[in-house]
């Protein structure tokens, strides 16, 4: 089985394109390659160039390989339709050009849901009416993905979004066609909604496309849970750790994969907040040597 370990701009803090505080984009790849990983994500469309030569050259100079990108947008907002297809067009025009395979959907952060990230029982529900129009603007952009740009498109649950608690991921996916639409399984968005990613993994590996491996520090979700931190806060507090130094069991994590025969690639993601002084590259390194210790071989090598 062959499976590939990349890396993600949001490690180096770049959650959005216009954000002043971002490292450069040309420092991230260099600095990815640097830690020795092979493949990174797009992060947010328009932070890196939407020009696929100078994209390109850049990519080869490092030896990288675009992985995947990702649609965060309010997708719990009929008022943001048109930004939510915009964004769509142009990450898939982008993943295209450079062969990358993952188009990742994630419903992004609502001030209804913020307060209750981590708190399953308290979380504000959409009524039947709202949660179907909703199910069908996620529906639609999968469909975008898969039939007009040839992608692999996967839905990703995130804290103090409106997808972010188990059973309202399984409500998705009863309800819309595996054909157009798989599973981004984030092992620690899983354990900061409070459910066991390993269980899940177990039931519907056979619809995960693509992973990206995030750990959690149970200390500090418990600390953010109980004060109702929003989502930056806890990134801040350091809510996501070095793999292995949290409470997702990654052992467990690749044997299931081992056992589904997974072939494909496992993102790196330790989201934090650039103003805070972290080590990106370090931590990268770090995480990389973690994946390989338990078995995790990089650079196409055979698990």
């Amino acid at each position: 089985m062959t499976i590939r370990i990349g890396n993600a701009p949001c490690s180096w803090g770049v959650e959005f394109a216009d954000d002043a505080r971002n490292p450069s984009w040309k420092s991230v790849l260099s600095d990815c390659a640097k830690a020795g990983y092979k493949g990174i994500e797009l992060g947010p469309v328009g932070y890196m160039p939407e020009d696929p030569a100078e994209l390109g050259d850049a990519l080869a100079e490092h030896e990288l390989e675009l992985i995947g990108g990702v649609v965060f947008r309010a997708y719990h907002d009929p008022n943001a339709w048109d930004d939510v297809l915009d964004a769509t067009h142009r990450t898939a025009r982008a993943l295209k050009a450079h062969g990358a395979e993952h188009l990742v959907l994630i419903d992004s952060i609502s001030p209804r849901r913020a307060p209750t990230a981590g708190r399953a029982a308290e979380a504000e529900q959409m009524d039947k009416a709202e949660w179907t129009a909703y199910r069908d603007r996620i529906a639609e952009t999968a469909r975008i993905g898969t039939e007009e740009y040839g992608l692999t498109v996967g839905i990703h649950a995130h804290a103090a979004g409106f997808m972010d608690f188990e059973p309202e991921l399984e409500r998705l996916l009863d309800e819309v066609d595996d054909k157009i639409l798989k599973i981004c399984f984030d092992t620690g968005h899983h354990s900061y909604a409070g459910f066991d990613p390993v269980a899940f993994m177990k039931r519907h590996v056979d619809r995960i496309s693509y992973m990206p491996f995030k750990d959690i520090n149970p200390t500090v979700k418990a600390d953010v849970i109980a004060s109702r931190a929003g989502f930056y806060d806890a990134c801040g507090q350091g809510i996501f750790c070095n793999l292995g130094d949290g409470d997702v069991d990654f052992s467990a994590v690749r044997q299931v994969l081992l056992d589904a025969e997974f072939t494909g690639w496992c993102t790196v993601e330790q989201d934090c907040d650039p103003t805070l002084d972290p080590d990106p590259v370090g931590d990268a390194r770090k995480n990389r040597e973690y994946l390989e210790s338990i078995g995790f071989k990089d650079r196409k090598s055979v698990v």
